[in-house]
């Protein structure tokens, strides 16, 4: 532990004081988690302390494989080789589920933080295990509250770097990747209306412009003859 600086000695020695843990294992928890404590408690607590310092090890080494070789991140390319592991399309609507879980802070991205600590959360350890839980990801794109998590994830994720707003032909994209799951029969109309009105969507604002929007919304389908709207202001949908 001589070798770490200041600060780090002083979160494995914290790590070791509330858990009881030994030194080795403080420090390989708090390095999957990037010197994180909460993140490294959570490694603690998912797994028996011996399991867990197997499977970091393992997914460390699982991370190598596909991360930058001068970048300490998987970018787009090491993701795509992940996908073609998986067997997945890198567009599959199963890797923003993949995200969501490891928390990635930005799409086509993931620290080694993410990607360790968002694997050790749903017990994966190997390649072969990743792909063996593929179909449990994508099941849960069915659970009403677990779609809307991913749905309010997607979004931010989907942002560029230092941006307050979404592109629109990226919240487009991204509206017909979820919603082709859900089967909204609107969402082609959703996504022309918004391909005429402010491109950016810089005037977003969710007290005042989101509700007004989807006001304009109904507007558009009725005035398209999309929906029909009946004196007691009820909405039917033209199939």
């Amino acid at each position: 532990m001589n070798n770490l600086g200041r600060g780090r000695r002083d979160k494995v020695q914290q790590f070791m004081t509330v858990t009881g843990a030994g030194e080795k294992f403080a420090i390989q928890a708090l390095k999957a988690t990037d010197w994180h404590l909460e993140g490294a408690f959570n490694v603690l607590h998912r797994q028996p302390r011996i399991e867990a310092l197997a499977n970091i090890k393992r997914l460390d080494e699982l991370y190598h494989q596909y991360k930058d070789s001068h970048i300490d991140m998987i970018l787009a390319d090491g993701i795509s080789y992940l996908c073609n592991d998986l067997r997945v399309d890198p567009q599959d609507i199963v890797m923003l589920v993949v995200s969501w879980h490891m928390e990635a802070a930005t799409m086509c991205e993931f620290s080694r933080q993410e990607f360790v600590g968002g694997l050790l959360s749903l017990r994966i350890a190997s390649l072969e295990k990743f792909r063996e839980r593929i179909p449990f990801m994508r099941s849960e794109l069915k659970d009403k509250q677990k779609f809307g998590d991913i749905y309010d994830f997607a979004f931010d994720w989907a942002k560029e770097k230092g941006q307050k707003s979404l592109a629109l032909d990226t919240a487009i994209g991204m509206w017909q990747l979820l919603f082709a799951e859900k089967q909204w029969p609107l969402v082609d109309y959703w996504c022309q209306f918004l391909q005429n009105i402010d491109p950016t969507l810089s005037n977003y604002d969710p007290e005042r412009a989101w509700p007004y929007l989807i006001d304009e919304f109904v507007d558009y389908l009725t005035e398209n003859g999309i929906i029909q709207k009946g004196k007691s202001s009820d909405s039917s949908y033209k199939h």
